[in-house]
């Protein structure tokens, strides 16, 4: 069984998440305020952490900031909780490292697919490639991380997923719509933004001079391209 934690000051819609994803076989747990669902996320770990960035004692931000430091709890999927109108706190949350995002108010169907989306993105993929190498850059599938000169490349599983669809057509130009597709889900294809702030996230972390990229390019008016040593060729090992 899943577990959920919930961080939200709302009762009424902790209680309306819980209900509907205990409904769908999730187990749910919650916090009302951002000191105790930290110091909760970090006793026990849950599988997807749905957190509101408007909360006492301790923002949704510095959550989010604080997970994505720790490297026992980095790869876990956030999925947050906006009102309308915090199109500004979203791409922040982006920033700091959140996966997704429910505008408030939702339906429980629409929370349910994003939960499940997000949860369904960090699953452990298996297949007969372990390892992509672009010069000093390797992708290793199994263990879904990546490593650079300096070492293993800390990234979300935002992040990640995003590397791992460019670097599987590697040399090749995936569009955007593909990417967005394939990330976030078909229901979100007019949300460029958002991957814009992935893009910028990651190429801080690949790139020597992220102003310009060497390994993640963009293609302007098409998508973007992970460009290797040799286009078109990836290494496998």
């Amino acid at each position: 069984m899943k577990r959920i934690l919930i961080i939200e000051d709302d009762k009424d819609i902790i209680e309306l998440v819980r209900y509907n994803l205990a409904n769908e076989g999730f187990q749910v747990n919650a916090a009302f305020d951002g000191s105790s669902g930290l110091s909760s996320l970090k006793k026990s770990p849950p599988d997807l952490l749905l957190l509101d960035l408007m909360l006492p004692k301790l923002s949704g931000l510095d959550i989010c900031r604080e997970v994505r430091r720790d490297d026992s709890l980095n790869r876990l999927p956030i999925l947050m909780l906006t009102a309308r109108g915090e199109e500004a706190d979203r791409v922040v949350g982006l920033e700091m490292g959140a996966d997704d995002y429910v505008t408030k108010p939702f339906s429980a169907p629409e929370l349910l697919a994003r939960a499940r989306a997000a949860l369904r993105r960090n699953a452990r993929r298996e297949d007969g490639t372990s390892a992509l190498v672009f010069g000093p850059l390797r992708i290793d599938l199994a263990r879904r991380e990546a490593r650079g000169p300096d070492g293993q490349i800390h990234m979300t599983p935002l992040e990640y997923r995003v590397l791992e669809c460019l670097a599987r057509q590697a040399g090749l130009i995936v569009r955007q719509e593909q990417l967005i597709r394939e990330v976030w889900g078909p229901d979100r294809l007019d949300d460029s933004r958002s991957l814009r702030v992935c893009v910028k996230n990651l190429r801080s972390k690949l790139e020597s001079d992220p102003r310009r990229p060497r390994y993640l390019v963009t293609e302007v008016g098409l998508g973007y391209r992970l460009r290797t040593d040799e286009p078109g060729k990836a290494a496998q090992s």
